[in-house]
């Protein structure tokens, strides 16, 4: 019996599947991914790097949805059993602090956390002229309070933390540019109430003996609390011939200090393998975004981003990836310190 425990509550309805017989990978897929199709509303074209998390005794979505325009908007979605999900066909719609509308002009790549009483989402939108990060929420998914955004441009892949930390909001980001970028780090921000964020600290760097994440990393999933540290899956790329190839991996963060990083993977966890993940509208893309969890029997379900086209599943148990994670861990030089 493990003794590495999550710090949550159980979630005894979530997916599961168990590890293929004879297989031994540490993230193992769903065996009938991808769970979203082509052309899944009448207005959405592909829905794909999406959150979900548990909402009564059913599962809520909040899902990137390319509309058949090209251009991105969060729609929501229900679903019993967190795999078969029926999607809105309208994108959510914001108003703002004072009750006035306040619709971004596009929104992608959305992550979902509950703090307390209030579901917060994280989204990349336009502000100023490039990309950053936008900042709603809501308390019964039917009213959509979007909140100043955090951050000046340029900025991606935001992600709170689901608790404060020492009295403090926690959210990871990476600065990048307006283009596709071809750098990028992951960095935490801290803030008393939403609003004003700053001790500004550097997490985790690109790099390492491989090339999987040499390019540039970017935080993924809502950070689980465990009795090692905060679990964080996160992307790696690498640049090919061919372009660029996204991987999932995982870290461990210190639980009071989450810039300081404890364990790391050398190698990825799950890479585009399967043809929905190297084949879409853009190739060569697993993009971690979601976990359902419990604390039970230390389940997780992945969801995932496919080749830009799709949502895919997988599963691990916790003390198997912890245990994985600091069997094979490399940190990169800073890794270890709150950088700053």
């Amino acid at each position: 019996m493990s003794n590495i425990k999550m710090i949550s509550e159980p979630l005894k309805n979530m997916p599961w599947q168990d590890r293929p017989e004879g297989s031994e990978e540490i993230v193992w897929r769903h065996d009938t991914n991808p769970i979203m199709p082509w052309n899944p509303t009448k207005k959405c074209a592909r829905i794909y790097n999406s959150a979900v998390m548990p909402y009564g005794d059913k599962f809520v979505g909040i899902f990137r949805a390319d509309h058949k325009n090209g251009r991105a908007h969060i729609h929501l979605g229900w679903s019993d059993d967190a795999i078969n999900w029926e999607v809105e066909n309208d994108e959510i719609q914001w108003i703002d602090e004072e009750g006035k509308p306040f619709q971004p002009g596009y929104a992608y790549d959305p992550r979902l956390v509950k703090i307390e009483d209030t579901y917060y989402m994280i989204w990349c939108t336009e502000f100023g002229g490039g990309a950053a990060l936008g900042l709603g929420m809501t308390k019964d998914f039917k009213t959509f309070t979007r909140l100043e955004n955090p951050f000046v441009p340029f900025n991606r892949n935001g992600v709170l933390f689901p608790r404060k930390v020492n009295g403090k909001y926690l959210m990871l980001s990476r600065p990048s540019d307006s283009a596709h970028t071809p750098f990028g780090d992951i960095f935490i921000s801290e803030s008393p109430d939403l609003t004003h964020w700053g001790r500004n600290r550097k997490v985790m760097s690109k790099g390492g003996s491989g090339w999987w994440q040499g390019t540039k990393i970017g935080a993924g999933a809502v950070p689980i609390e465990t009795s090692e540290g905060w679990l964080l899956l996160y992307h790696g790329v690498s640049w090919t011939c061919n372009g660029y190839v996204y991987s999932m991996g995982a870290a461990i963060l210190d639980i009071d200090e989450p810039s300081k990083v404890l364990y790391r993977c050398r190698d990825y966890i799950l890479t585009p393998e399967k043809i929905y993940e190297t084949s879409g509208f853009v190739p060569n893309v697993v993009f971690p975004c979601a976990t359902l969890h419990d604390s039970e029997t230390n389940r997780i379900a992945i969801y995932y981003g496919a080749a830009d086209t799709h949502v895919g599943v997988a599963y691990t148990k916790l003390d198997e990836l912890v245990e994985y994670i600091k069997a094979n861990s490399e940190l990169v030089p800073g890794d270890e310190i709150a950088l700053r």
